[in-house]
């Protein structure tokens, strides 16, 4: 099945679902980073860039040999690519929450408007998939809120967690 811009809804979804991962991932090294590095926005940033490129090189590896295994067929390099697309959106969602931290490097904004701005972006980013989702699905406007609910509460229970271990 076909669904806009001659794009199957099935490499939407893988698409989608990296988004979601990588947004996650991003979500919780910038928590991580705020504690061990509170002041150190481009260290944070650093961190965020380096996780996420780790977790897609383990993605690339473990589909390409899910696919090689799955297939029963020697993988090909264009194989390789495709998963590598594919999967790049996990380091793709890096790219707004970074960009606020860095702009707590320049001093655009103070340590910690920049930790909470990144994690107020990827927030939205959360709230943004999860609208995409739904109009993909074409669900209704309930059930459009409660995946965006979904997506967004997954978030907030990263923070609440940020919350927890820096402050006490």
């Amino acid at each position: 099945m076909k669904i806009g811009r001659g794009v199957s809804a099935e490499k939407r979804g893988e698409r989608l679902a990296g988004f979601v991962y990588g947004t996650i991932v991003v979500l919780s090294v910038v928590i991580a980073g705020a504690k061990a590095f509170p002041h150190g926005m481009g260290h944070i940033a650093s961190l965020v860039v380096i996780t996420t490129f780790v977790f897609w090189l383990a993605h690339v590896y473990a589909h390409s040999l899910g696919h090689s295994v799955g297939a029963g067929e020697h993988l090909s390099f264009p194989e390789v690519q495709r998963i590598a697309w594919r999967e790049a959106a996990i380091m793709g969602a890096a790219v707004p929450p970074v960009a606020v931290l860095l702009l707590g490097e320049l001093g655009v904004l103070s340590p910690h408007a920049a930790v909470w701005g990144a994690l107020a972006v990827g927030l939205a980013v959360l709230a943004a998939e999860g609208i995409l989702f739904a109009r993909i699905e074409k669900l209704g406007l309930l059930a459009t809120l409660v995946v965006v609910a979904m997506n967004v509460g997954l978030g907030l229970v990263l923070i609440l967690l940020k919350l927890l271990v820096t402050h006490y």
